[in-house]
């Protein structure tokens, strides 16, 4: 009966998966609303999406998640979940801010936790917590592969929607880029200025072969789906890629040179073990490389692509940015 009903409620974009076995969560219930592309856009919502589902593996929570079609349903989705009374509401992206603050007043009995979250004030509700990311220091470590890696010494940057959220990933690439060529150039361009150019593999294409045409042999993406037409166009010339906030090589396992990760799997988990564990706080928690919130992928997929002693190199990077020898700027 549970199948049936999951299958009704996938068409709707809403599903719950039940605990399992008698595990610390038993009995928690954790709900969560997907940012613009869902959770099979292989990249930051999926990450989220992980995260809820070894939260409810690990710990045997209830999950209850909801993907809205548009950016009204947004709140819609979020308050149907804290009127629930469930014991975290997780929203992710940074679009749903405003909405999780006002939840977070009228709901003061509900945790609510928001992924990217954006303050308009600076003050959070002592119910909400804000799971930022230092991406500048995550896109810096890849803006060196690139630098290292080019032929050209043009390098491209494909970003979704014009904000300062993607603009730290393009001034992290820039400044890593820059750190190890100084004789490289990065060429950028913007899908829009409103969340479907985080949803817009066209115009990823589009932009990503406006790049090529300057010179640029290796793109890095910070675009959601629409970093799909950035792919289609790599896969096509035989350049080289790089994902972002997840692994993302069985996209493109021809041209991947690696991926920036961004761990939104775990923020979401230890949050939500938090509060199994009574250890929720409000306030803002902000994961970098110290945190190990951030960082590339290395390993034997992609290592034909991605040589040793490029790797070595970016490693004493990441230390040099960890012990404060490096200043990654986010602007």
């Amino acid at each position: 009966m549970l199948v049936a009903v999951n299958a009704a409620l996938i068409a709707i974009g809403y599903l719950v998966i039940p605990a399992q076995g008698e595990r610390a969560g038993k009995g928690v219930r954790v709900g969560l609303v997907f940012d613009v592309g869902g959770k099979n856009d292989k990249s930051f919502n999926s990450a989220a999406w992980r995260g809820v589902l070894r939260a409810q593996r690990e710990l045997g929570v209830e999950v209850e998640i909801i993907e809205p079609s548009e950016g009204a349903d947004r709140e819609t989705a979020l308050r149907r979940l804290a009127a629930k009374h469930v014991d975290l509401v997780i929203g992710v992206g940074y679009v749903v801010s405003g909405t999780l603050d006002r939840l977070a007043a009228d709901f003061p009995d509900v945790k609510f936790a928001g992924i990217d979250y954006a303050s308009s004030s600076g003050q959070l509700a002592p119910n909400l917590a804000a799971l930022t990311f230092r991406e500048q220091e995550g896109a810096f470590l890849v803006g060196a592969i690139a630098g290292l890696l080019t032929n050209t010494k043009v390098v491209g940057f494909v970003g979704g929607m014009k904000i300062p959220l993607i603009r730290k990933f393009e001034a992290g690439y820039e400044a890593g880029v820059a750190h190890v060529c100084k004789d490289c150039r990065v060429v950028g361009a913007y899908a829009g200025a409103d969340p479907k150019a985080f949803a817009d593999a066209p115009l990823g294409a589009e932009l990503a072969a406006a790049q090529v045409a300057e010179g640029a042999d290796i793109l890095f993406h910070a675009a959601g789906k629409t970093g799909d037409g950035m792919f289609a166009v790599v896969r096509e010339r035989g350049l080289r890629a790089i994902g972002v906030d997840s692994d993302q090589y069985d996209q493109l396992p021809c041209c991947l040179v690696t991926s920036m990760l961004k761990r939104v799997d775990t923020a979401v988990f230890d949050i939500t073990k938090d509060v199994i564990e009574h250890r929720f706080r409000g306030g803002f928690h902000e994961l970098g490389l110290k945190e190990d919130g951030v960082g590339f992928v290395s390993d034997e997929r992609n290592a034909k692509l991605l040589p040793l002693e490029v790797v070595q190199q970016v490693r004493a990077l990441r230390e040099q940015i960890i012990a404060g020898t490096i200043k990654v700027p986010s602007t």
